[in-house]
């Protein structure tokens, strides 16, 4: 099956794109490595009568510092960040969810900021920069505006964007050194969607941790004190006590009716918190 027709608009600034999704209304889409869009024109599941491509805007290729934060721009590539183009938040942190998305040729193309933007609940992006408190930064006719991760995901595949809005950048926190990320994800197959993702950023020096449980069909259920799961306190054994009734509770309660489906995300975040423990304690044995 081919494409509707449409007409395609190349802007070389975020105001310019802006001002042309504002000119095609409801009309208009965005497009950024085009890895989601592509297949949804094909399919004809998006009938777009103008596509604006963001690739020719410069500005939303780099990536800067801010004080205990890193800002990647929304054509940051999954590449860019595998291949260490695009510097990381901590050690190995983001390079090692990169080069876990899907294959080679779609890191090639796929962006940061087009992952999130389609806010597939599977998507690597979604949950990894969940975990990890991250905020977005959003250019619109009305000014910007800045989101956490959790309100800017409003459900599977929508967001809190507004009309003429486009996402411009993402503002990730620091890693701290005494810090340790796990990220696990089960597919059927090397390069799917994931059918359950667990992820954790744990930090014993400092008692404090997040945790994560995504691919649920809606956005990533986040534990943003992940405390409770570990029986009320995160220290170096923090692995030993993870407390698996605890995250079944939390799935229930999110509507995961499925006792099997519930069982396997537990498993896939146990298996998140086993790698981050690994870490540390490797990282404790180099010391």
């Amino acid at each position: 099956m081919k494409p509707a027709p449409f007409r395609i608009e190349r802007p070389h600034t975020i105001a310019d794109a802006v001002a042309l999704l504002v000119s095609g209304g409801d009309g208009a889409k965005v497009m950024a490595g085009g890895q989601s869009l592509g297949p949804m024109l094909n399919l004809r599941l998006a009938t777009p009568e103008l596509i604006v491509d963001l690739s020719g805007i410069d500005d939303l290729r780099t990536v800067r510092e801010e004080a205990g934060h890193m800002v990647y721009g929304a054509l940051v590539t999954h590449a860019d960040v595998e291949d260490s183009r695009a510097p990381d938040v901590g050690q190995n942190i983001l390079r090692r969810v990169a080069g876990g998305i899907a294959y080679r040729a779609v890191r090639n193309r796929g962006t940061m900021g087009g992952s999130l933007s389609h806010a597939d609940p599977a998507a690597d992006w979604v949950n990894a920069l969940s975990v990890l408190g991250a905020e977005v930064e959003i250019a619109g006719p009305s000014g910007p505006r800045r989101l956490a991760m959790g309100a800017f995901l409003a459900g599977a595949l929508a967001t809190a964007l507004e009309p003429g809005e486009i996402l411009v950048s993402v503002r990730v926190p620091k890693v701290p050194a005494t810090a340790r990320f796990g990220y696990v994800k089960h597919c059927r197959k090397v390069g799917e969607f994931a059918h359950a993702i667990g992820a954790v950023l744990i930090d014993p020096a400092a008692g404090t941790g997040r945790a994560l449980m995504g691919a649920i069909d809606a956005p990533p259920l986040v534990f943003a004190d992940a405390a409770p799961l570990f029986g009320g306190r995160i220290d170096a054994g923090f692995s030993t006590r993870f407390d698996a009734s605890t995250a079944d509770a939390a799935l229930t309660a999110a509507g995961m009716t499925d006792a099997v489906d519930r069982h396997v995300h537990v498993e896939v975040l146990r298996r998140a918190v086993a790698q981050a423990a690994s870490l540390f304690t490797d990282t404790r044995s180099a010391a």
